[in-house]
């Protein structure tokens, strides 16, 4: 079992329709790492308080209700699913018209917030207690917020239909967790496995 200190750490941000997810499920293919879609994260605590009844405009009830969900994860081959209370929510409930009119303001509320960012952070853990050697996280703020300090940190950016054709970035090859920092940025240099061609993907 791996430790989670050793864990290697890829952050890819992006809005939507960058292609993240696309390049995060690639990635995650490749090289065997553990799969974190963070925006599914925020859609199941949504659904979870709009079963509660909750609404967004009244934080200090959303702050209350967040205290009786009991956030965990599941794995399906390499993607961890989270689970609230123990079930994990259906894909169809959790994009849904409802979760999707309130998921951006039940988002914007710093409790929500802070009680995915403690989670978000655990995922190494999850990771390590899996049997993986690294995980790819995906979503918004991942590599300034949620893990400022992740070896490889990259943002995605959709490139305009009528933009100039140009070569798919490429990587063929993930570094250790142990490598250094110049041996990583040699490593990029020289293998630039296939990601979405309508991503512009740049390292930060």
């Amino acid at each position: 079992m791996s430790s989670s200190s050793s864990i290697l750490i890829i952050a890819i941000d992006g809005g939507a329709a960058s292609g993240k997810s696309s390049t995060a499920r690639a990635l995650s293919a490749r090289f065997n790492l553990m799969h974190v879609d963070t925006g599914s994260f925020y859609r199941a605590i949504t659904a979870a308080l709009l079963r509660a009844k909750m609404t967004p405009d009244n934080p200090a009830l959303v702050t209350a209700q967040l205290l009786q969900l009991n956030l965990g994860t599941r794995l399906a081959e390499r993607r961890a699913a989270i689970t609230v209370n123990d079930e994990v929510l259906p894909e169809a409930e959790i994009r849904s018209p409802a979760v999707n009119a309130a998921v951006s303001h039940f988002a914007a509320q710093p409790a929500v917030r802070s009680a995915l960012l403690a989670y978000q952070r655990n995922q190494p853990n999850v990771a390590a207690e899996n049997g993986f050697s690294g995980l790819i996280m995906e979503g918004r703020d991942i590599g300034s917020v949620i893990f400022p300090d992740a070896p490889l940190r990259f943002s995605c950016t959709p490139i305009p239909p009528n933009a100039p054709a140009a070569e798919p970035p490429k990587v063929s090859r993930i570094p250790s967790p142990n490598a250094t920092a110049s041996t990583r940025r040699g490593r990029r240099r020289r293998s630039p496995a296939r990601m979405a061609p309508s991503t512009s993907i740049r390292l930060i």
